[in-house]
């Protein structure tokens, strides 16, 4: 079973990620030492390396393996970095970015959610990780960070969350409206921001965050 486990690894990063130009080494090494299948719920585990989007449950989803890699690459994280993720879902993302950077704070509005990975991060000796249960949209953090990863779409980037930054840090989130959504990096410089567009995809949106109705007459 466990080199079952590690061939289905291996065959996830060097056939699905790697192919769509994850060539970070940091980052593969990452989701090479995670193991992703402790993230996945019971029922899907025969499913953790599969190129495809798993149920979580309160109606989200874990992302594909693909889009967890290009995201994580897309932060361009260092070794110093001190990481706000919007949104833990299953914790594996979460992990990753514990393993790649100096601290970690990550919120959700589940606490089952958090309850889980907390445990999950424990068990892994992965202790750089701060879990706070909060609406990403109402939430005031006391700190800036290096580095922000959003893990569900939003219609529009809040401004918020760009001055959660510091000076170089870097904003990776999804934007747009579904089915065609870009994600960007938006990187301040001091008190400007620039937006640098990695690529497109399609995700189900953050929880407030989702596009707002327009009615025609």
């Amino acid at each position: 079973m466990t080199l079952n486990i590690e061939t289905a690894r291996h065959a996830m990063i060097e056939q699905q990620i790697r192919p769509w130009d994850v060539t970070d080494m940091r980052v593969l090494g990452a989701l090479a030492a995670v193991p992703r299948e402790r993230f996945v719920p019971e029922l899907h585990k025969a499913l953790a390396f599969a190129d495809t989007a798993l149920p979580i449950g309160h109606g989200e989803r874990m992302l594909k393996p693909v889009l967890e890699g290009r995201l994580l690459q897309a932060l361009e994280l260092q070794p110093n970095d001190e990481v706000l993720v919007i949104g833990t879902g299953s914790g594996f993302l979460t992990a990753c970015v514990a393993t790649l950077a100096r601290a970690v704070t990550s919120i959700d509005r589940h606490a089952d959610f958090l309850d889980a990975a907390k445990a999950k991060l424990a068990a892994l000796d992965l202790n750089n990780v701060r879990f706070e249960q909060a609406d990403a949209m109402a939430f005031r953090p006391n700190q800036q960070f290096d580095a922000i990863l959003v893990t569900g779409a939003v219609a529009e980037a809040p401004d918020a969350f760009g001055h959660w930054l510091r000076d170089g840090g870097r904003l990776v989130l999804v934007r747009g409206l579904s089915p065609v959504q870009e994600t960007v990096r938006i990187t301040r410089e001091r008190d400007a921001f620039r937006t640098d567009s990695i690529f497109e995809t399609d995700i189900p949106y953050l929880a407030g965050a989702e596009p707002v109705e327009k009615f025609a007459l």
